[in-house]
C-alpha cells in the first residue's frame, strides 16, 4: 500500500493542476490484484514468473483503460475552446507519464517488496526481523505493524483478501440468480429512464456569478441587477471599424439606416440607443449647419462636444479623418442563454447584411459565444471519442460482443452523467463540457476490466464467468472507485463554482462507471 501512495504521488504530480487526485492508483489496483492471484498460483520463488504472470492477465486491461483515457482527451483537444484544449491536452499526457509508471516502475516496486516480504524484512524500515513462537500466535495486526508480514513465516502465502471471498462467494452468486438479473434489468430501465428525462431538461449557459468565489462581492452585486435591473440586457457597442465619408449624405442615410435594422430586433429598444452621428445630424438641421462639406463637418463637431462632452469617445479622430466611430443599442428582456445565444445571432447577421462595414460588440459576448457551438462541440466529442472507445476495445478485447458492451456502457455513463448533472443543478457550458469529456475516458475503465476478464475466463457457463471477473476484479474496480472519490471529495467544500462541478460531474462519472461495471455489466453479459 506505501508503494501505491508512492506511485500515486508520482502521477498526481503530473496532474496537480488538473485536480485529478486519486486517478493514478485505479491501474495499479488491478496490477496488484493479478500479482496477489499469481503469488496464489505461482512458485514463489520465480520472481520472473511472477511478474511474467502478472503483466499477462493485467497490462492489456490496463492498456485498453489507459488508451481510451489518453484518447478521450486527446479528441477533446478538437474542441473550439482554448481552456477545454489546454487541459485535455495536459491531462492526455499525464496519463501517458502513468501508464508508464504503472508498467515499469511499479512492476519494479512489486518485485523490490516480494523481495523484501521473502526476505522477512519490516515493511517502513526494511531491518530484518526474526519470528518467534510467541509472535506467531499474535494477531494479524500485529505482525504486520511489528514482524513485516500479516504471515506468521515469511514462506507461508498470504491468505485471499476477504473482499474478494465476499466477491466470489456472496456478491458473484448473487447478482447470477435469475430473479435478481430481472430485478437488475428493471433497475437498468428505471437509470435510463431518468438519464434520458434529464437529458431533456438541460440548461445551456454559465451565470457569472458562477466565475466567482462565493464571498466575492461580485455575486451580491450580480444579484442586486437582476433584482432591479432585470428588464435590461446588456448594452451593446456597434463600431464602425474603417473610414467611411461621414459628410457625405449618402453614407449617413446608410448608417441610419443599418441603425435602424438593428434597432428592429425584438430584443432592442429603440428609444434607448445612443448614437453622436443621429444627434449631430440633427443639430446640423436645426442649427443650419451644413454638415455635407468635409470641412465644416469636421469645424463643427466642438460644437456637438460641447453639448454631449461624452461624444468625444465615440470617435477616434486623427487629423482630418475619422479612423472608426461607434453608437450604441440598448438590449431588454435577456434573461436566458436561449435569449443571449439569439440576440448574438440576430445582431451579428443584422450587422453582416449592412452595406457599412459593422461590428456588434459587448464583455459578455465571450459567454454569449460559447453557446453557439457547446451543444455542438459536446455532441461531437463524445460521438468521435465513443467510435474511438470502440476501435480500440474492437483491436485489443478479444470477443466483439464483449466490445460493444464496452461501448455500450460509455454511452449509457455519458447518457447517465449529462442527464443527472441536470438534477444537480449544473448548466451545460464550457466547464461542465471539460468533465463529460473526463467522463468518456473514465466510463470506460471499469466495464472494460470486467469485460475482459469476463471473456479470459476458462470457465464453462456464463454465471461461473461473470463470478471469476468479479472475484478477480471486482475489489480492484470498487477500490478504483473509492480512492477516485476520496481524491475529489474534498472540492464538494470549495468556495467556487468551477471546483464544485468538477466533483459533481466526476462523482457520477465514477458512481455509475462502477455501477455498470459491478452489477450491469456482469449481469448483462451473462445474457449473450
Amino acid at each position: 500500500f506505501c508503494w501505491v501512495l508512492v506511485e500515486a504521488a508520482i502521477c498526481n504530480a503530473e496532474l496537480t493542476f488538473s485536480p485529478l487526485a486519486g486517478v493514478g492508483v485505479d491501474d495499479m489496483f488491478i496490477m496488484i490484484a493479478s500479482w496477489e492471484q499469481s503469488s496464489r498460483k505461482k512458485e514463489k520463488s520465480n520472481v520472473k514468473a511472477l511478474l511474467a504472470e502478472t503483466y499477462s492477465e493485467a497490462a492489456l486491461s490496463v492498456t485498453i483503460t489507459t488508451l481510451t483515457d489518453v484518447l478521450a482527451f486527446f479528441i477533446g483537444t478538437w474542441t473550439a475552446f482554448p481552456s477545454v484544449r489546454a487541459f485535455c491536452l495536459y491531462t492526455g499526457t499525464a496519463f501517458v507519464f502513468c501508464y508508464v509508471y504503472t508498467l515499469t516502475f511499479f512492476g519494479a516496486v512489486l518485485v523490490l517488496n516480494h523481495k523484501r516480504e521473502q526476505g522477512n524484512r519490516h515493511w517502513l524500515t526494511c531491518m530484518r526481523v526474526g519470528v518467534d513462537k510467541d509472535q506467531a500466535e499474535n494477531s494479524c495486526l500485529y505482525n504486520a505493524c511489528c514482524v513485516g508480514s500479516c504471515s506468521r513465516q515469511s514462506s507461508e502465502p498470504e491468505g485471499e483478501h476477504p473482499m474478494s471471498i465476499f466477491f466470489k462467494e456472496y456478491y458473484g452468486p448473487f447478482f447470477t440468480n435469475k430473479w435478481v438479473k430481472l430485478l437488475v434489468v428493471l433497475l437498468y430501465g428505471a437509470y435510463l429512464g431518468g438519464s434520458v428525462y434529464g437529458c431533456t431538461q438541460i440548461r445551456e449557459g454559465i451565470d457569472l456569478r458562477n466565475l466567482a468565489n462565493d464571498d466575492s462581492y461580485v455575486i451580491p452585486y450580480y444579484d442586486d441587477d437582476d433584482k432591479y435591473f432585470s428588464t435590461y440586457g446588456p448594452r451593446v457597442m456597434v463600431v464602425i471599424p474603417e473610414r467611411v465619408d461621414y459628410w457625405n449624405e449618402a453614407v449617413r442615410r446608410g448608417i441610419e439606416s443599418c441603425a435602424q435594422n438593428l434597432e428592429n430586433i425584438s430584443y432592442v429598444d429603440k428609444n434607448l440607443s445612443e448614437s453622436w452621428l443621429r444627434v449631430y445630424t440633427v443639430l446640423a438641421e436645426s442649427s443650419s449647419i451644413n454638415i455635407n462639406d468635409k470641412t465644416q463637418f469636421f469645424n463643427n463637431l466642438p460644437v456637438l462636444f460641447s453639448i454631449r462632452s461624452s461624444f468625444a469617445w465615440d470617435l477616434n479622430k486623427t487629423g482630418d479623418e475619422i479612423e472608426a466611430s461607434r453608437f450604441f443599442l440598448q438590449t431588454v428582456n435577456v434573461t436566458s442563454a436561449v435569449d443571449e445565444k439569439n440576440l448574438l445571432n440576430q445582431l451579428r447577421e443584422t450587422a453582416r447584411q449592412c452595406s457599412i462595414p459593422l461590428k456588434v460588440y459587448h464583455p459578455a459576448f465571450i459567454y454569449y459565444d460559447q453557446y453557439l457551438v457547446i451543444v455542438q462541440n459536446t455532441v461531437q466529442n463524445v460521438v468521435v471519442a465513443a467510435g474511438a472507445m470502440l476501435v480500440v476495445s474492437l483491436l485489443l478485447i478479444p470477443n466483439p460482443l464483449c466490445c460493444l458492451w464496452v461501448t455500450f456502457a460509455i454511452a449509457s455513463v455519458i447518457v447517465g452523467v449529462a442527464g443527472f448533472m441536470s438534477f444537480w443543478n449544473v448548466n451545460l457550458d464550457s466547464i461542465s463540457m471539460i468533465n463529460l469529456v473526463i467522463c468518456i475516458g473514465f466510463s470506460v475503465d471499469f466495464s472494460a476490466h470486467i469485460s475482459y476478464a469476463f471473456v479470459t475466463s476458462g470457465e464453462s457457463s456464463a454465471n461461473k464467468r461473470a463470478i471469476e471477473a468479479l472475484s478477480l476484479l471486482g475489489y480492484p474496480v470498487l477500490q478504483g472507485a473509492v480512492s477516485t472519490i476520496l481524491g475529489v471529495v474534498v472540492l464538494a467544500a470549495a468556495k467556487t463554482y468551477i471546483f464544485r462541478t468538477f466533483f459533481k460531474i466526476m462523482f457520477l462519472v465514477i458512481l455509475f462507471g462502477a455501477l455498470h461495471g459491478l452489477v450491469f455489466i456482469p449481469v448483462f453479459l451473462t445474457f449473450f
